[in-house]
């Protein structure tokens, strides 16, 4: 691959192996999603059968290179905040199990340029905690429950 980014075993390929591992569901929560390689391995994992749900930052959404739009046009379920601040989560959790998390924004530069942590844990006392925020999330920014007008 003529790409700049890292080859062999680095830390990109490390977290695209355990997000390739899942086999019944993947629910991500991240600030800022642009690099093309985790949006095309999640589309693949979409592809595959598996429940890939999403939320994110609605002012990062919409930011040139952001994979967001790619997920929806691919029929993922994506959801985002509605109100002021950041949803500044950065974690996935894969099949219920796996939880991934830390300081990395899934951006290319991120990956390339910034001093980043991931951190994969397979532990329920963890992992729990970290769904059920995804879930808490996934149902406050459900549209169904926005208010467009005071």
């Amino acid at each position: 691959c003529p790409c700049p980014l890292p080859h062999g075993d680095c830390a990109l390929s490390r977290l695209l192996r355990r997000l390739l591992a899942a086999r019944r569901s993947l629910e991500i929560c991240l600030f800022a999603f642009s690099s093309p390689q985790l949006g095309r391995a999640v589309r693949l994992l979409h592809g595959r059968g598996v429940r890939v749900r999403v939320v994110t930052d609605a002012q990062y959404m919409g930011l040139r290179g952001s994979q967001i739009g790619l997920l929806r046009q691919a029929g993922i379920q994506v959801r985002h905040d509605q109100e002021g601040g950041y949803m500044h989560h950065k974690f996935a959790v894969v099949d219920g199990r796996v939880l991934i998390t830390g300081s990395l924004n899934w951006t290319t530069q991120a990956i390339q340029n910034n001093r980043e942590n991931v951190l994969v844990v397979e532990d329920a006392e963890y992992v729990k905690p970290f769904l059920d925020e995804f879930e808490r999330i996934w149902e406050e920014y459900n549209p169904a429950n926005y208010r467009f007008f005071p």
